[in-house]
């Protein structure tokens, strides 16, 4: 796998995580972050910090790597 690649699925799924663990904090007030890694406070600092990360290295580069907003097919 190209390192691009896996900096692309990387990010993305951190995106995930954040996106889901976001999900379940605005609906249930329950904040899966915290509840797994919360014995361990940089840990959640951490992976906090990573996914704020790759949403601003998937907002610069998203376009092209997208097929719809590149308009082009890969």
């Amino acid at each position: 796998m190209k390192s691009g690649k896996l900096l692309h699925v990387v990010t993305f799924s951190l995106l995930l995580v954040g996106g889901l663990n976001w999900g379940l904090v605005g609906f249930f007030n329950f904040d899966l972050v915290q509840t797994l890694l919360g014995s361990w406070p940089m840990a959640v600092q951490v992976v906090y910090s990573l996914v704020g990360l790759s949403t601003v290295y998937v907002l610069f580069t998203h376009a092209s790597d997208c097929k719809m907003c590149s308009g082009k097919k890969k």
